[in-house]
């Protein structure tokens, strides 16, 4: 019985409005994270490198030590690590811009007037709608 109390609590969860938003924003922040990465390593990157005399970035790398016999060289890829920062940059912008663009959106939702209320009837209105009434009621 308590698994059943679990698996329905887990169901509702699962099923929440913000949990499916938040997946779906997990799997277009994936594809989003991959066009940005190409972006920076194939358009942004070699106008950079030639403007810094053909410097391939990703090849940037400081070795730490020397390769000896079957064991490969250790090396700080730093070059790499610029890379992924301008990645981060670039996301981190368009993130902002699209909050940013969620947040004017709101406020302007949330300034816009509610419709007016009806007006309460005055005083004369209300007095001939009872005498209307007490008329109905005699016939």
């Amino acid at each position: 019985m308590a698994k059943t109390g679990f698996i329905q609590e887990f169901k509702d969860f699962a099923l929440k409005g913000n949990v499916m938003d938040m997946a779906v924003g997990v799997i277009i922040g994936g594809a989003f994270g991959k066009i940005v990465t190409s972006v920076v390593n194939n358009i942004i990157m070699p106008p950079i490198g030639v403007l810094t005399g053909g410097m391939d970035f990703t090849k940037l790398s400081y070795t730490l030590k020397e390769a000896e016999g079957e064991a490969e060289a250790v090396t700080l890829n730093y070059g790499q690590f610029i890379q992924d920062v301008v990645d981060f940059l670039i996301i981190a912008f368009c993130i902002f811009l699209m909050v940013k663009a969620i947040a004017k959106l709101s406020r302007k939702k949330a300034e816009e007037p509610a419709p007016a209320a009806a007006p309460e009837p005055s005083a004369e209105e209300k007095l001939l709608t009872e005498i209307r009434d007490l008329l109905k009621d005699k016939k």
